[in-house]
């Protein structure tokens, strides 16, 4: 439940909450934040920048800015890589996660440290042979964002605590290109609002640019809100065809036997919620950047939790719950990057007809060359313009110059030296 189902009938609703003698207005229902279980963003950021400090051989750490119409965006982009390798070595079995898209969902961030902390070797996982896991993890890259939506983060953290949208109220995931802006019937901006178009907020446009540039094979966006595997589509109530998507629910099956006890909910987005959701990133990822699977995970909801108590609705409260759902879920992610690489098998090798458009290309040019040299580079969005105005001319004008040459050669073939002579008076035939 990605989204309150109550709001679809807020008549009813607050019917129901004036006859059963509550006042909306009144917070004293509300669950506050529990910080003796969860860090603060700023705790939590400081925490993995220290963790990532203790573990060089293993972890690197980026920052990549992006601001648009004068509301600005940063994303901390963990990489695990083990032995030191160049991150970009395409030889790799690649995974993109990514965790706190939605402000309030705070427990998705806390399983993204859980997860740093048993790949930097500091915590580990019960019932598991250490030599195997390094075995498996050697030949994969991981790229791990624990908090994509900051700002909307901050927002929570002062008190706002039912907001899932970035700092200027939009939906991150709304605003991805795959049928963007379509709205449904139950349709409530407070909640789904998708922005004034595809890839208008910082925040979406950075992960786009890392998904072109790092080209993983598995990506998975974290959510909290109820307990689900979805594979696409968010956008229709079925899932693609093909040997592809029955790999992806093999895979979904053995995670939820294994770790989520056959609690889980499987299948697409779309077709499991009880309604449609437009411009997701899952969605684009698969379609558009072609990852050979793709998902999106929900690891908590307390469907018995009034709507307005946002916190205990998305998180854990109580310390048992809290343990068990990280615990749970690490595991998960871990038979993940051992199981995801075998479960792709021949497929492993991304599509060689991907196609993307120029823009989408230099974007995750430009994001990858700031990677591999470290670098703060900010690209305005000025100069972005031009530098696809450029390229665009640059490759104008190389089918120009190619064309001329071809007439050229063309003539010289067949030129008035070579023209074949005809005898006069004979009989000419067209063939």
């Amino acid at each position: 439940m990605r989204r309150h189902a109550i709001f679809f009938l807020p008549s009813l609703f607050l019917f129901f909450l004036v006859h059963a003698g509550t006042n909306p207005s009144d917070s004293s229902s509300i669950t506050p934040i529990n910080w003796d279980l969860y860090h603060s963003s700023d705790d939590l950021m400081e925490q993995i920048h220290s963790l990532v400090h203790r573990h060089p051989d293993k972890l690197s750490i980026e920052l990549i800015k992006s601001g648009n119409k004068g509301y600005n965006a940063e994303v901390n982009v963990v990489t695990y890589c083990r032995g030191g390798r160049e991150i970009d070595d395409r030889s790799n079995f690649r995974i993109l996660l990514t965790f706190g898209q939605h402000g309030r969902e705070l427990i998705t961030s806390e399983l993204a440290f859980r997860i740093l902390s048993i790949l930097s070797e500091e915590q580990f996982l019960p019932k598991t042979n250490g030599a195997t896991m390094n075995n498996t993890l050697d030949k994969v890259v991981i790229k791990l964002v624990p908090i994509e939506n900051l700002n909307g983060r901050k927002r929570v953290e002062a008190g706002d605590l039912c907001e899932r949208r970035n700092g200027r109220g939009v939906d991150l995931n709304r605003n991805w290109g795959v049928d963007w802006g379509k709205k449904e019937k139950d349709y409530d901006p407070s909640e789904e609002n998708p922005g004034t178009g595809p890839f208008s907020e910082p925040e979406a446009q950075i992960m786009r640019k890392l998904a072109i540039s790092f080209d993983p094979h598995i990506w998975i966006n974290v959510h909290s809100g109820m307990e689900a595997l979805f594979m696409p589509y968010d956008h229709k109530n079925i899932t693609p065809e093909g040997l592809p998507s029955q790999k992806m629910r093999t895979l979904l099956e053995k995670l939820n036997k294994f770790h989520c006890h056959n609690r889980c909910m499987i299948g697409s987005g779309g077709g499991s919620v009880g309604y449609l959701a437009h411009g997701t990133a899952t969605d684009y990822i698969y379609d558009v950047v072609k990852t050979p699977m793709a998902f999106t995970f929900e690891i908590f909801g307390d469907n018995q939790t009034s709507s307005r108590d946002c916190f205990k609705m998305f998180n854990p409260v109580d310390l048992p719950t809290f343990k068990r759902v990280l615990n749970d879920w690490s595991a998960a992610f871990f038979t993940l990057f051992k199981v995801g690489p075998i479960q792709l098998g021949e497929n492993s090798s991304k599509a060689a007809d991907k196609w993307v458009s120029i823009d989408e290309y230099l974007d995750g040019y430009l994001v990858e060359r700031k990677n591999r040299y470290g670098k703060n580079m900010e690209v305005i969005d000025v100069g972005m313009q031009e530098i696809k105005t450029y390229f665009r001319l640059f490759l104008l004008s190389s089918v120009l110059l190619m064309f001329m040459f071809c007439s050229r050669i063309a003539k010289s073939k067949y030129g008035r030296n070579s023209l074949p002579v005809i005898p006069i008076g004979g009989n000419s035939h067209s063939v």
